[in-house]
């Protein structure tokens, strides 16, 4: 019975081998075919050979690491389009005008340029949520960008200017990478983010803050520029601003007007690295204060604690006073009492 049964079963293996689809190829074919060759949803077309379509997750395109110089043919059933790690050149028109499901659309690390962009490139996406164009060439923001987006990554590019046309109308914007470009001036550009959480503007080449930053932000990063001074009523307009890095930059004494930084809310502040001698005030409810790296001649305690008893003190946990002009010599008795919380004071 049992050698019957083996008959049959290498009997009907080459017959199995000789049709035109194999359900089961892309168990053991390559990586690049294995999820194109079964659709869970062909609706819009299929998944291009160079791309990947998982039939568990038919709404994703991945396409990411393929020496890719040329968009591919997207499906428009596809909301998740992952194309970073490429070398596509260009975006014409039409490449994505088909593609007006888009939720994510990842193409950092590729060789995009500004002209390379069409103008309409962004025209049809609809519900556009998630941008990144990292890691490109680029020296203008792209023309028409969704006003839908949530959060666009366009740091680590060559752009020199950023205009309020350039952004205006993206309300539900919370996340702007815009770190490691050339960008010399802001303007007011940033002025109709509303709804802007996450600010990095960092290692570009800024002289002053920006104009008009949005009142919501909880993060800002500018360090690394060459910024001198900061505006009279800096933090004074932000409700939620919690974390502040302006570390790496030219900041003097004279260009922090008083209590700038004594205003509740603060968690972590970042000034390493500037021309400061002295200590400039700041909140008790501050966390986390970096000032390594400053001309620091002076530990002043009134900079964390107007008054020094049981019942007031800093609620201070990071303090870093090193590579400064001061030694541990140099902290007073008192502070003991005012910095109750710091577990390490380094100097």
């Amino acid at each position: 019975m049992r050698v019957v049964i083996v008959f049959l079963l290498s009997a009907l293996i080459p017959l199995y081998h000789c049709q035109s689809h194999d359900p089961f190829a892309w168990l053991y074919g390559s990586q690049s075919h294995r999820f194109g060759s079964l659709q869970g949803d062909t609706n819009g077309g299929q998944c291009p050979d160079e791309c990947d379509c998982p039939p568990t997750f038919p709404v994703a395109m991945y396409c990411d690491g393929r020496g890719l110089t040329a968009m591919p043919r997207i499906p428009s059933r596809v909301k998740y389009l992952y194309l970073q790690n490429n070398a596509i050149t260009a975006v014409p028109d039409s490449a994505l005008k088909n593609a007006t499901n888009l939720v994510w659309l990842m193409m950092h690390s590729n060789q995009l340029t500004s002209g390379s962009i069409g103008k309409k490139a962004f025209q049809h996406m609809e519900g556009l949520e998630r941008l990144y164009l990292q890691h490109n060439n680029l020296t203008a923001f792209p023309s028409n960008l969704p006003r839908t987006l949530r959060d666009l990554r366009i740091n680590h590019n060559k752009i020199e200017k950023v205009t309020p046309a350039d952004l205006d109308g993206m309300d539900n914007l919370t996340i702007l990478y815009l770190h490691d470009n050339s960008v010399t001036d802001l303007g007011s550009s940033l002025k109709s983010l509303k709804s802007l959480m996450l600010l990095d503007i960092s290692d570009n080449k800024l002289t002053k803050v920006p104009e008009a930053l949005p009142e919501h932000l909880h993060q800002l990063y500018m360090q690394s520029n060459s910024i001198d001074s900061l505006p009279d009523g800096f933090l004074g307009s932000f409700t939620q601003l919690q974390y502040i890095r302006i570390a790496h930059n030219q900041l003097t004494d004279k260009g922090i007007p008083a209590n700038t930084f004594n205003v509740t809310g603060l968690v972590e502040l970042d000034l390493s690295y500037n021309k400061l001698e002295r200590i400039p005030p700041v909140s008790t409810t501050l966390q986390h204060l970096y000032l390594q790296a400053n001309q620091i001649k002076e530990f002043t305690l009134g900079s964390f604690c107007s008054i020094v008893d049981v019942t007031n003190f800093s609620k201070l946990l990071t303090l870093r006073l090193d590579g400064n002009e001061i030694s541990r010599q140099d902290i007073p008795t008192e502070s003991a009492l005012c910095l109750r919380l710091a577990n390490n004071i380094e100097v």
